[in-house]
């Protein structure tokens, strides 16, 4: 029958597109259902690529602007906000653009509405007032997604209170902001309103920033942060936020009161469960919409899985792609290739730039393992004072005895890429995933990532 296929996908994002390709590489028909007028999902119109590219487009015009040879010339712009942001819409389209043609060419049917369970093996596709069809499957994946969390006592509705969501549509750079929240979106939106020179106060509910971290590179992110003249308000809880003409006030639960041009709740998120019929399926969202999977990303239900955002941490889209990959894969042959979802490298877009892979100073102090430090300072290397970009430092942790490289962490300029080699490495067996690689390996010079040897080497030293 037409309506029955081997794996259908809820949500285009990037776990349900991982999902999605996974099964029709391996033969079988796949079909995937996008509630929203364009595929992609939030990762693509809402999150990543438009804030990416926001960001991006503000690096660009702050580099001209401190460049001597443009300020000595009196050439130095000031875009709005609304400005800065055009430049992702064209991105946006080519993603979508580029993203259609993928499931053309894999002869996957993308059926477009909202999803509801019927029974476990069937689906209701509900599009417009008039327009029904239902789909049934052997495995579905759920890829869903999140958007942010709002309480029922914050006033959304008021022009100058935005979202991660909402803050894209804002017109003007407004002079001061609040962010309240301060996970890596809070921390992300930070570097970008202070680089266009906007007061910034963000609010921490907790002792420190991005406590998954490790704690080298959290503290080096809030030296930094203060630095640039960002006030950092830690263990901090709002009483209640009040929209005005002129602004918003956040009123803290330790009595103190910030008021700024507008605010930006940046403090977590809720899985896209709602009216999904989850509930005629026996499966139960926690409080905060997500579901509940095991290793294998399957649900309480064995042949329903859920990636990506709607199960919670790390809600990364490289993330959410191999675990929609796995849970296909798991769906299909009863088996997954484990290698998919281990050293997911964690990638934060703040200024400077933060990445890591692996297990933190914290994680092995608790596990009682022997391990030692190696640090190169990028203001050390040759790249970084050609290009002026000085700032931060790459952190590999290793086995004292085996050398084995138990994690690597960076801050800094292009840290995001620069992991990638320390991802590699640690993913390889016996000797070949150990300092000695980066020892005696020959890099390009001068490049940033001639910081893998010169942190191999710092560390070797300690050894002796």
């Amino acid at each position: 029958m037409d309506n029955e296929f081997d794996l259908v996908v809820i949500g285009s994002g990037p776990g349900g597109e991982g999902a999605a390709m996974q099964g029709a590489k391996q033969g079988k028909s796949v079909a995937v259902i996008e509630r929203m007028a364009h595929i992609g999902g939030a990762c693509t119109h809402l999150g990543t690529i438009p804030s990416k590219s926001l960001r991006h487009a503000i690096f660009q015009m702050t580099e001209a602007n401190s460049n001597p040879l443009f300020r000595g010339s009196g050439l130095t712009t000031n875009l709005e906000f609304r400005d800065l942001r055009k430049a992702a819409r064209s991105i946006i389209d080519r993603q979508v653009e580029m993203r259609r043609g993928f499931y053309d060419r894999n002869d996957i049917q993308v059926l477009p509405g909202r999803a509801k369970f019927l029974d476990a093996n069937t689906i209701d596709i509900e599009d417009g007032d008039t327009r029904r069809q239902q789909v049934r499957a052997k495995t579905i994946v759920i890829a869903t997604g999140s958007r942010p969390y709002r309480p029922s006592d914050v006033d959304f509705t008021h022009p100058r209170i935005f979202d991660s969501d909402t803050i894209l549509n804002l017109e003007r750079s407004p002079h001061a902001i609040t962010i309240y929240g301060a996970g890596v979106v809070g921390c992300e939106y930070t570097s970008m309103f202070r680089n266009l020179e906007c007061k910034v106060n963000l609010v921490n509910t907790r002792s420190k920033l991005l406590e998954f971290l490790d704690d080298e590179i959290s503290d080096a992110l809030s030296y930094h942060i203060r630095e640039r003249g960002v006030v950092i308000r830690h263990n901090e809880t709002y009483e209640k936020i009040t929209g005005v003409e002129d602004g918003v006030v956040l009123s803290l639960k330790s009595g103190k009161q910030l008021k700024t041009d507008i605010l930006l709740w940046a403090n977590g998120r809720t899985g896209n469960t709602d009216d999904l019929g989850l509930e005629t399926i026996g499966l139960a969202p926690n409080q905060r919409g997500q579901l509940d999977v095991n290793e294998d990303f399957q649900t309480s239900v064995p042949h329903v899985y859920a990636v990506g955002d709607v199960i919670g941490f790390p809600a990364l889209a490289s993330a959410a792609y191999v675990q929609g990959r796995y849970a296909a894969s798991h769906g299909l042959h009863g088996t997954a290739e484990r290698s998919l979802v281990f050293h997911i490298p964690t990638g934060i877009y703040t200024s400077p730039e933060i990445s890591s892979v692996g297990r933190t100073e914290r994680e092995l102090t608790a596990a009682k393992v022997p391990y030692e430090i190696g640090h190169a300072q990028f203001k050390s290397l040759a790249r970084a004072q050609i290009t002026g970009q000085t700032v931060g430092m790459l952190k590999l942790l290793f086995h004292r005895e085996t050398l084995e490289i138990l994690g690597v962490h960076c801050f800094g300029a292009n840290a995001a890429e620069i992991i990638h080699i320390g991802q590699a490495i640690m993913a390889q067996k016996g000797q070949a995933n150990t300092l000695l690689y980066f020892i005696n390996t020959t890099f390009n010079y001068p490049t940033m990532a001639e910081a893998y040897r010169v942190a191999a080497l710092n560390g070797y030293n300690r050894l002796f």
